[in-house]
Formats: C-alpha cells, sequence, structure tokens
C-alpha cells in the first residue's frame, strides 16, 4: 500500500457563522463549490486532476441526493465521482479516511475531501405511513430534533455529557475553566488580525448572494463567538435540573465548509505550496461507548487510532478534538494522561461552532498548521458523534527528505 499525504496548503476552511447567520440564505452544496473554485485558483490546482472525490454532509438540502457528483461538476472536474457520506460529527475524519484508503489502495492518485453543512433552516421531514391512523405519517425537523432524541439511547445530546460528567465526578466549574482556557486559546489564533487562521482561510471573507454574482457582507472572522469572561460564566445555570453542563460549557450550531486534497507522496510535492514540509496521514480509528455516553468515544477511538499507527499518546506533540461539550477534553486528558490546558491550540468547536459535517476537517487542518508552527511533529485528531460513537486521525508533519 501506498503513503497516503495532504500537501501543504492545499486545505481551506470558511469562517464559520452560527446559525441563522451570515450563511444562512446560502445553498450549503453550490457554497462548498464556490468556495472551492475561487481556493483551487487561488493554489493554481487544476480539478481536472483529481481523479477521485468525497463529499461530506449531514444536514438534507435540495438536489443534496446528486452529493459529489454535483459538486464535482461545479468546480470544473464534470469527470471525477465518489461517495456522498454522512456520519454525523464524525463525517470528516471518515472521509479523510476514505479518502487515503482510495489512493493507498491505488483506486485513485489525486483525491478532493469537501464537507459542507448548514445548519440554518434544516428541512422539516414528513414521512409518508399508508398504515398509520388515517394514513398519517410522521415527520421530524432535521436539525433540532435529532439534537434532542437519539431514537436508540433515548435521551437528547445534553444527557450524554451529563452522563459522563456525573460518571467522572466533572463540576460545573471544571467545565467552565476549560471553556475559558479554549477562548483564550481562539485568541491566539485571531491575533495579528487572524494572522493563524489567514494560514488557511480567505479573511477578510466575502459572503456572496445566493445567485453568487455579488458580495452582500464581509465577516472579518468566525461570527457568532461570545466573549467568554470567568464572571460571565459563574452566573449560567446548568440548562438541566441538577445538571453541571451550562449554555457555557457547550457549543452552538453553524453553517460553513471546509475542504482537502489527499494524494501520493510525489503529488503532494508537485500540489504543495512549500515543497519543504510533508504531511502524513499514519492511522484513523473508530469507536463507540456504552449506550447514552457520548462524549466517552473519542478516547477509545484515539487509542485505536495510535495503535494502528504504531505510537502512543506520549509519542503526540498536539491534538485537536471535536469537543461539544468542555466534559469531552476533561475526561480525555485524564484518561489519557494528554495535558488538558494544552490540547486545542488555536481553537476548536467549543468556541467557533458546530457545521457538523465540516467541524472535524477545520479541526485537522488547525492541527497541521500547529505542527508546521513548531517545526514539525505528530498530531492527533479526535472527536465523538451521534451514537456515542467517535473517528480519531494521526497524522505527521515534518520536513520532506
Amino acid at each position: 500500500m501506498r503513503e497516503t499525504h495532504i500537501p501543504y496548503g492545499a486545505y481551506w476552511s470558511t469562517p464559520f457563522a452560527r446559525w441563522q447567520g451570515a450563511f444562512s440564505h446560502l445553498h450549503p452544496l453550490q457554497f462548498a463549490a464556490h468556495v472551492a473554485k475561487g481556493e483551487l485558483k487561488r493554489r493554481n490546482i487544476d480539478p481536472k486532476r483529481f481523479d477521485f472525490g468525497i463529499l461530506g454532509i449531514t444536514v438534507p438540502s435540495v438536489g443534496s441526493f446528486y452529493g459529489l457528483p454535483w459538486v464535482t461538476g461545479m468546480i470544473g472536474a464534470a469527470n471525477v465521482g465518489g461517495p456522498t457520506v454522512n456520519q454525523a460529527c464524525a463525517t470528516s475524519a471518515r472521509c479523510l479516511q476514505m479518502a487515503s484508503q482510495e489512493v493507498a489502495d491505488e483506486g485513485a492518485d489525486c483525491a478532493l475531501v469537501v464537507t459542507a453543512d448548514k445548519c440554518s433552516n434544516g428541512p422539516h421531514l414528513y414521512y409518508p405511513n399508508p398504515g398509520g391512523p388515517g394514513g398519517t405519517g410522521v415527520h421530524e425537523d432535521c436539525v433540532l430534533d435529532n439534537f434532542n432524541n437519539d431514537p436508540f439511547a433515548h435521551c437528547a445530546m445534553i444527557n450524554t455529557a451529563e452522563n459522563v460528567a456525573k460518571k467522572f465526578g466533572v463540576t460545573t466549574a471544571q467545565q467552565h475553566e476549560v471553556k475559558l482556557r479554549r477562548y483564550e486559546q481562539y485568541q491566539d489564533a485571531c491575533a495579528g488580525d487572524h494572522a493563524f487562521q489567514k494560514r488557511y482561510m480567505v479573511l477578510p471573507f466575502e459572503v456572496p448572494d445566493p445567485r453568487f454574482k455579488k458580495t452582500v457582507k464581509t465577516l472579518a472572522g468566525d461570527e457568532g463567538i461570545h466573549p467568554t469572561t470567568a464572571e460571565g460564566l459563574a452566573g449560567l445555570k446548568p440548562v438541566l435540573p441538577e445538571g453541571s453542563v451550562t449554555f457555557g460549557g457547550q457549543t452552538h450550531p453553524a453553517d460553513g465548509n471546509s475542504a482537502v486534497v489527499v494524494t501520493t507522496r510525489e503529488k503532494a510535492r508537485e500540489l504543495s505550496a512549500n515543497p519543504k514540509i510533508e504531511i502524513r496521514l499514519l492511522g484513523y480509528g473508530l469507536a463507540r461507548a456504552e449506550v447514552a455516553h457520548m462524549p466517552y468515544a473519542p478516547i477509545p477511538a484515539a487509542k485505536r487510532a495510535l495503535e494502528r499507527a504504531g505510537l502512543s499518546i506520549k509519542d503526540i506533540d498536539a491534538v485537536k478534538t471535536h469537543n461539544p461539550f468542555a466534559v469531552n477534553d476533561i475526561v480525555f486528558a485524564r484518561e489519557t494522561g494528554f495535558d488538558l490546558m494544552k490540547m486545542n491550540n488555536y481553537g476548536c468547536s467549543l468556541i467557533w461552532g458546530h457545521p457538523q459535517g465540516p467541524t472535524g476537517l477545520r479541526s485537522i487542518i488547525e492541527l497541521i498548521e500547529e505542527l508546521a508552527l513548531r517545526g514539525g511533529g505528530r498530531g492527533l485528531f479526535t472527536g465523538c458523534a451521534a451514537g456515542d460513537s467517535a473517528m480519531a486521525a494521526v497524522l505527521d508533519v515534518r520536513d520532506a527528505t
């Protein structure tokens, strides 16, 4: 099997905008294609170089049945096919794993992974049921109803956080301490006029109209970030009676898209913005936790990814997590021994939000840039997903030899 690589700089992300915000009027797949066309042109990457693609999306939209082929067609790669993937908030890591496998097995030489979601204006779905009373069917709000009810665990996502917090004795104060640290780390990414974020994101970001003909708004960075203080957090009460998780200790729904190129070592050098930097994909892991304990799942997923990469947590220089709850990070640090306050440098979903499909990919992109800034090293991404599951990925950033 071949090694699989990401060309340095051959990835991007939009800012993330809180739902019902700056991106709420945009079709998520048309928006993702619009961004991809501009980003590929900026990097002088011809879309026709791709011979495989994967689209990650979790919230249906008009025409999304056509998935990846529609997206690649819109960006000028009408010859490229591939699957459309939905694994809730593990979608990004799963898409990366599938692209890596396709390239490693020589099924493709150069793959484009695009992830996109819009939590805004989530569809209201009606499912006909001829056997229902009077022939009536059932309905759901695709976003809100699935946040609030796992049909197998019979609870909301916040209940899974409370279950893990109770099991491990995690207090509200400890969660707020982590939230303050994560907000502080995010400020590092915004320093120097968003210098870190501009390594992979075009800022200021021009928000197009629905026809992608003109700019209707300009974003300086992520939209909907709440200034966080110890005093403000202290005034919050738990969301659930006798619970520990406040609104300050959890993330918010958002909209946006991210993408990354996966290819061979040789082609990565050709497409790299800096051929002296090599990004190798080392291993992946899937896990499912005890029922209704979603925030614990990233731990066994990370252990499996590390095992497949032939590494241990002591070999890891930087960790990024999808952390919809501060509880996730606290328990991960306790169980693995990784320094809680050194995880998630430069930002995480607890701060910049949760568009589901692209959430993990933005974290992986930031992980690459963090390692590049420190001169190289090994990185781990891990994050939970609906159904008490999780995906993890391990990568290595180093000087090319």
